[in-house]
């Protein structure tokens, strides 16, 4: 079996270290695995699973940053049947634990020191009733399990224990549970299968153009569909060297690509314009570059060219997903003009039908705009746990409703012009203003908040809070960024606050935010 013939991820594991062999898989500074060492690695790290208790179906959580030991714990737990839940490595400690309890994982996996924090101490006095073992890679192990002691356990399963496993998961099987918010603020289990991440991402690697030997920086992050589903998983099923990075630096970046002849390198807009604003650009070898996909926020046409022209990529291409959909929907393709890979997100991926749709469910004309709802194998399994947003999400005809505004031109290319939900992107990073909100409600200062999107130069869009407080004059906008600070992940994190009286509000008592975006873009214009 070829690894693009795989329909689970253990069959691709297997059949990317047959075909790929002793081609580097994963370059992580000194460490250097080979596509056959990984395949060894993930099945003792399985074993290890399988003699701890993990069960087919078991949540086995992951919350680390880009390195070597969160990809074979994440798919050495796939490959005994297991269900892997994603954390970002942004969260506090309370957000992590919701996360936790929601999917009700047994086991996970952390790192222990990481950029000053300790994540499994962030962990401490929070209710997790389902978790339990806590597993730490590298420093800071305290009184959880280290990653090798973990490793040891090995030895008490044999390999037709293992081989029993890997056989009897399906590609209908559940292999991820990667949470999303809607503006509700309560985030929600996404299941997808391994045969439907598979056949998106063998079709992303198409697209994008990736050939064996390509060198692939992954600065999205792991616990990210793109970073996960459009890194690993693409670079097994071709063949190409992941190369994982820890947090993004234009400069740190820049020397990466010339020292390890990186040829492969997505990422949000925000990231190739830091690496344009460069003044010493010319300095660095980026001569090796050549595959890009971005997307995730409005991209000058300038940009694109300047893309090709200055740092030299060959194929620029962006997209279109969602969680819900194993993060992929549409896709630019690489014969495409520098406009439309700007302004457009491109067009449905083979075997997904994309329509606009107006209030009443009705397909609306082409170039006129309405909901994106999306049908075909990519769209998820289903909430987990939650028949009901299910049921509010996918429609009787198998389309799921994005919230999502969208034209559809006559070619089929999708621009994103509005969202019927309030999310905005921080920087690559979705942000659910209701999360926010929930969070905020817990300041005892605060008697209510509206968090809105505005434009940002770096980061396309973040975070303003309109704060009504409890008593007038007792807070001050410094001490509430510093408080939110440590409450909730950084790209949450308000820039701007407003103190007001009150909100604009509708006959039924809820917030008019477009109000409040126009107040903003007043004050500014």
């Amino acid at each position: 079996m070829r690894a693009t013939d795989a329909q689970t991820i253990p069959q691709l594991v297997r059949a990317a270290a047959r075909q790929f062999g002793q081609s580097i898989f994963l370059e992580e500074d000194t460490v250097h695995i080979s596509f056959g060492e990984f395949e060894q690695r993930c099945t003792t790290a399985g074993r290890a699973m399988i003699a701890s208790g993990v069960a087919p179906g078991d949540r086995v959580a992951v919350w680390a940053p880009n390195i070597h030991e969160w990809v074979i714990a994440a798919l050495a737990a796939q490959c005994i049947g297991a269900v892997l839940v994603t954390l970002n490595t942004r969260y506090k400690g309370s957000e992590a634990a919701y996360i936790l309890r929601a999917s009700r994982a047994r086991l996970l996996f952390s790192i222990g020191d990481f950029l000053g924090s300790n994540y499994p101490q962030m962990l401490s006095g929070e209710a997790l009733p389902d978790l339990e073992e806590t597993v730490v890679f590298r420093r800071g192990a305290g009184a959880h399990t280290p990653w090798d002691t973990l490793l040891q356990r090995a030895a008490q399963v044999d390999d037709a224990q293992l081989r029993e496993r890997m056989e009897n998961t399906g590609a209908g099987d559940t292999s991820d549970l990667l949470f999303t918010s809607g503006t509700t603020g309560a985030p929600k289990g996404v299941m997808c299968t391994h045969g439907q991440n598979l056949r998106a991402f063998s079709t992303f690697a198409d697209i994008v153009g990736l050939q064996q030997g390509d060198r692939y920086l992954v600065i999205n992050p792991f616990f990210h569909s793109y970073g996960y589903k459009a890194g690993i998983l693409a670079c097994l099923l071709r063949g190409v060297t992941l190369l994982p990075h820890l947090t993004f630096d234009a400069r740190t970046v820049a020397e990466r690509i010339a020292a390890d002849k990186v040829s492969v390198l997505p990422g949000p807009p925000t990231l190739f314009q830091s690496l344009l604003a460069l003044p010493d650009l010319a300095d660095y070898d980026l001569s090796s570059l050549k595959r890009t996909t971005t997307g995730a926020a409005a991209i000058p046409v300038e940009m694109i060219h300047r893309m090709r022209a200055v740092l030299g990529f060959e194929t620029v291409i962006t997209a279109y997903g969602l969680t819900e959909c194993c993060g992929l929907v549409t896709m630019c393709r690489a014969d495409d003009e520098a406009e439309t890979v700007a302004t457009t997100s491109g067009r449905a991926i083979p075997g997904v039908e994309v329509r606009c749709v107006d209030t009443d469910n009705n397909e609306v004309s082409s170039g006129e705009p309405g909901e994106i709802v999306v049908r075909g194998f990519n769209v998820m399994s289903g909430y987990f746990e939650n028949a009901q947003a299910t049921a509010e999400t996918i429609d009787a005809e198998g389309w799921l409703h994005t919230g999502d505004i969208g034209v559809l031109d006559e070619k089929g290319n999708l621009r994103i012009t509005d969202r019927l939900k309030d999310m905005f992107i921080t920087g690559g990073f979705n942000c659910y203003p209701a999360e926010i909100e929930n969070t905020l409600a817990g300041h005892p200062g605060i008697a209510a908040s509206a968090v809105i999107g505005i434009p940002d130069e770096r980061l396309g869009e973040v975070a303003m809070a309109f704060i009504i407080p409890k008593r007038a004059g007792e807070l001050n906008e410094e001490e509430l960024i510093a408080w939110c600070r440590q409450h909730m992940a950084n790209f949450k994190v308000p820039r701007r606050i407003a103190f007001v009286t009150e909100f604009p509000v509708n006959a039924s008592g809820k917030v008019l935010k477009r109000e409040l975006s126009k107040k903003v873009l007043q004050s500014t214009g």
